[in-house]
């Protein structure tokens, strides 16, 4: 067996899915150097509630001592930064962490232009930017299976952030959009805080929505989504979804997972092995009414154990009956081939919960409104079309041999979410929670908001 192979933990997949259950004008100073500011040692550059008062004078030392926040072209940056601060309780945060009226009351003292007072107002609204930003790029507690721990969520660092800021070809529209996240959380927010819900049910759902957003990656990564409450696929380039398709994901008593991993190969030809639940679910009783005959014909082996080397058993030597009412776990292996639960074709992210992408030969199931028949895995629309642009050409196999696997030269990140409530276009749309996460998560705050510092 190949190593990407062994790497989801054996050939044995494993089942053990989470279950989640305006003011612009006073703001325009001249843009003089701030040369205080540039020059001034670190320790006075920090407040008593931030530690990143190096990292904030270098960052204005290597502009000149230029501001950011209160140059004239910059808008009313400040201003929708303040709110934002203000508000952060919508994020499930606590608004007295970033002293918003500290940072108000500089603003108005720097708005004669005094270098020493706009000095310290760039000061303060950085420190509390750098804040805000890292505590809404923290992870969220919500179930979520981290594959590969470079996947998780993670605070950026304070002179990066400053530069990504500074470097916006609109400050003002960087900070508005909150440019620092996933482009869907920006929108989520907005539609929170303009009210721009129908109901107390959408207004919970919008904030369980904001939650799951922080798990999506920000800026310009290539990467793929797969939202199992849309049933649906996008592929993501510089920002912007690419291209789209229908899948299938899992039974809401097999729900799929919400997952970060990085897609590493894709396996042609591939086997299945087939989970023990679903042996015991789907298979079993078809033996027990047609014989040991329907294996064959449906192209099953009865192996002898999960290792990488097990021989094939004789299947008129199980008791089909105890394998079916669960008594007796068995491993099954599908051959390649037209009725292969896996198609031509399969996406590994090794992981523990045993989840791919894969192809199917259930085409009609792709044309349901609702997709939810799998065990947990994910079935592509088009299996080979996902390859193409994975990988940047057709994935031809090799000839008859199974798992012939092709590995990515790049890993292609993937995020595996659950959102309930997501932009289009100038609105949101909403999809049924078809796992009972929502419900489950709102029944757990007790009636409560979503602050959670």
């Amino acid at each position: 067996m190949n190593s990407v192979s062994k790497m989801r933990a054996g050939p044995r997949p494993a089942r053990t899915f989470s279950k989640l259950g305006g003011v612009a004008a006073a703001l325009v100073l001249a843009a003089a150097p701030l040369a205080s500011l540039a020059a001034a040692p670190a320790a006075a550059q920090a407040s008593s509630w931030n530690t990143d008062g190096a990292a904030i004078a270098d960052f204005y030392r290597a502009r000149g001592g230029r501001p950011l926040w209160l140059a004239p072209q910059s808008g009313a940056a400040a201003q929708v930064m303040l709110g934002l601060l203000n508000g952060a309780s919508v994020d499930g945060l606590n608004p007295n962490r970033y002293q918003a009226g500290k940072v108000a009351a500089a603003m108005r003292a720097a708005r004669n232009g005094d270098a020493r007072a706009v000095n310290r107002a760039e000061t303060l609204l950085s420190q509390a930017f750098i804040a805000y930003a890292r505590d809404l790029r923290r992870a969220p507690n919500l179930g979520i299976v981290y594959v590969d721990r470079e996947l998780v969520p993670g605070p950026p660092m304070a002179r990066a952030l400053l530069e990504q800021a500074a470097a916006a070809p609109q400050f003002e529209a960087f900070v508005t959009r909150m440019e620092w996240m996933n482009p869907a959380y920006g929108q989520l927010r907005r539609a929170l805080t303009s009210r721009a819900y129908s109901s107390e049910l959408q207004r919970r759902t919008l904030a369980l929505n904001l939650e799951r957003a922080r798990a999506l990656p920000a800026g310009n990564l290539r990467h793929v989504v797969v939202n199992a409450a849309a049933q649906r696929l996008f592929m993501y380039e510089d920002g912007q979804v690419v291209d789209s398709m229908r899948v299938v994901v899992g039974k809401p008593k097999h729900a799929t997972p919400m997952m970060n991993a990085f897609i590493r190969a894709a396996a042609l030809n591939p086997y299945w092995n087939v989970p023990p639940d679903l042996a015991a679910e789907r298979i079993a009783p078809n033996v027990v009414k047609q014989g040991v005959g329907y294996l064959k014909e449906q192209g099953y082996q009865l192996l002898s154990d999960w290792s990488d080397n097990p021989s094939i058993v004789d299947p008129g030597t199980i008791d089909w009956k105890a394998v079916a009412d669960g008594r007796i776990e068995v491993r099954i292996r599908q051959l390649p081939g037209p009725q292969n639960a896996l198609g031509t074709m399969k996406f590994v992210f090794p992981n523990a919960q045993g989840i791919f992408l894969h192809d199917t030969p259930e085409r009609q199931l792709l044309s349901e409104a609702s997709r939810l028949y799998s065990g947990g895995c994910i079935r592509l629309e088009d299996a080979p079309r996902l390859g193409r642009w994975m990988f940047g050409r057709d994935l031809k196999k090799q000839g008859s041999a199974p798992e012939q696997i092709v590995r990515i030269e790049t890993l292609v990140p993937l995020y595996i979410t659950y959102m309930t409530a997501v932009p289009s276009g100038a609105s949101i749309a909403y999809f049924d929670d078809v796992y009972g996460r929502d419900a489950a998560r709102l029944a757990a705050l007790g009636g409560g908001n979503l602050v959670s510092r």
